[in-house]
């Protein structure tokens, strides 16, 4: 959301997350994100379904949702809402579509997860390329 709204692709000004268009925010968002990714490949990573893993994910997809909520001019309510509803039940359902994945195909659980990660950043880029 961060370097969407920094590349000006939804107008966040005059509002409460407007701080998330600042290029420095993007970059340590980036940043955070990348990190993320790394460490969920690691073998002692918790799995996302886990309590503080989901906690985080449900965190992130409100806060999301307030940006999203806030340039389209709508209720900051209950877009955080959904956001978080849609975290958790993302969580869910990618670890589900992740296990079943590898498990009928014999794929490598590391391929899949990059697979993972590739369609969750290209496709949440692209919802939000063409928002508004």
């Amino acid at each position: 959301m961060s370097f969407a709204a920094h590349l000006g692709w939804f107008d966040l000004s005059g509002s409460s997350p407007s701080f998330l268009g600042w290029r420095g925010a993007a970059t340590i968002l980036s940043l955070l994100a990348l990190g993320e990714i790394v460490a969920d490949k690691l073998p002692k990573t918790p799995n996302r379904t886990d309590p503080v893993p989901l906690v985080f994910r449900a965190i992130t997809g409100g806060f999301s949702s307030v940006a999203i909520c806030a340039s389209a001019h709508q209720s900051p309510v209950i877009g955080p809402i959904l956001g978080v509803l849609g975290s958790i039940a993302g969580a869910f359902a990618g670890d589900e579509i992740r296990h079943r994945l590898v498990e009928a195909f014999e794929l490598p659980d590391f391929g899949v997860a990059v697979a993972e990660d590739i369609i969750a950043i290209g496709g949440g880029l692209l919802i939000v390329s063409q928002m508004f």
